[in-house]
């Protein structure tokens, strides 16, 4: 199962996306992590993108494609994955659906968390509170939700024209958005697979 998550910052896409790999057996990989894990690092390609996520921005496509490229090439991704934060501009859609060509591969579904702004906006600094996020202070908050609303919600109309796209209410409970994540993913892909009966 070959699958993407998208939403805007702060729509739970994190914690949904550990839901679904559990479910589907797949690895869930965050850009997001593998980025924010790159701020402990001295490597000049490390304070390249700790400058770019400190501005609200975006890693480029080409530092981007290549550590994804990386990611998707290891051995617990043979039987899927679930991609967190990538891709998010068009150019970076193209470089997946090439990759996956070039193994014979291609998307299942894409998975989109629907939030409201101002709701998201005040879970993000609810968690900035708690959890100590330097790079969850309002204004850089507005700036990535405003990003995303420019650059990467018109993937979106891409993967609907493939009837790819599964929209999803992202707000309510973890379990309720689960529940009904679930079922709207089963019925677009043809239900969960069988995990747990052979071992």
């Amino acid at each position: 199962m070959r699958l993407l998550i998208m939403g805007p910052p702060g729509a739970g896409k994190g914690t949904q996306a550990a839901h679904v790999a559990q479910r589907y057996g797949i690895p869930a990989i965050s850009t997001g992590d593998i980025f924010r894990a790159m701020k402990t690092s001295d490597t000049p390609l490390a304070q390249q993108v700790r400058e770019i996520m400190d501005s609200g921005g975006y890693v480029s496509d080409e530092i981007t494609n290549e550590i994804v490229a990386a990611r998707l090439a290891e051995v617990d991704c043979v039987r899927g994955f679930l991609l967190d934060g990538y891709p998010r501009t068009p150019d970076q859609v193209e470089t997946l659906d090439a990759f996956l060509a070039g193994r014979g591969e291609a998307l299942d579904a894409v998975i989109c968390l629907v939030a409201d702004t101002d709701e998201v906006v005040a879970r993000l600094l609810k968690r900035a509170e708690t959890a100590g996020r330097a790079d969850d202070r309002e204004e850089t908050i507005r700036v990535r939700q405003q990003v995303y609303a420019d650059q990467t919600a018109p993937l979106l109309e891409i993967f609907r024209r493939r009837d790819l796209l599964v929209e999803v209410d992202g707000l309510g409970a973890v379990d309720e958005v689960s529940r009904r994540l679930f079922d709207a993913l089963d019925a677009k892909t043809g239900g969960a697979p069988a995990l747990s009966t052979e071992g």
